[in-house]
């Protein structure tokens, strides 16, 4: 399977049971959203941000079909102008490269620098997708078992409205 193994050996550890889908790098949502064709889930854009002192820094994960409200998200943290964090940034915070983003990434965020934002609206969903910290392949999880991943990763995460309507 593609990913690292400390992410299967956590799901197993978790008794988390997902459905794996490898598939050619999919780094875009546009790329991607052809290999999920056929899959019941709701299948996630993750971003990831730092304030403008970059002393913090944010993964946001809503429905892929959805516009991020970058200003709303700004009003609600209080934390200033947010931009995309570089390259090195993503790799040392979550492990991973542009086009590889995903919750969990946080396996290797040991001291749980990273807040979580998740859009209110995928908290009914039943099914997430997530790419297993390689763009190779896909990883569709109960939204519980999610919850407990996060739960476990021990980062602050909370929901709250993260898209433009």
């Amino acid at each position: 399977m593609n990913g690292p193994e400390q992410l299967y050996q956590l799901l197993a550890e978790l008794q988390i049971q997902f459905e794996y889908v490898e598939h050619p790098p999919a780094p875009t949502i546009e790329i991607a959203k052809q290999y999920w064709a056929g899959h019941d889930a709701r299948h996630c854009k993750n971003l990831f941000f730092r304030n403008h002192r970059g002393n913090r820094h944010y993964l946001v994960i809503l429905d892929c079909d959805c516009e991020m409200d970058i200003h709303g998200i700004e009003k609600q943290l209080h934390q200033g102008k947010l931009s995309f964090a570089s390259e090195q940034r993503l790799m040392n915070y979550l492990g991973v490269t542009p086009g590889s983003v995903t919750p969990f990434g946080l396996i290797n965020d040991r001291e749980h620098h990273v807040q979580v934002f998740l859009d209110r609206h995928l908290r009914h969903a039943e099914r997430l997708s997530f790419h297993p910290c390689i763009n190779t392949a896909s990883l569709i999880l109960s939204n519980a078992d999610f919850i407990k991943f996060m739960t476990r990763m021990q980062n602050r995460f909370e929901w709250m409205d993260v898209y433009r309507s």
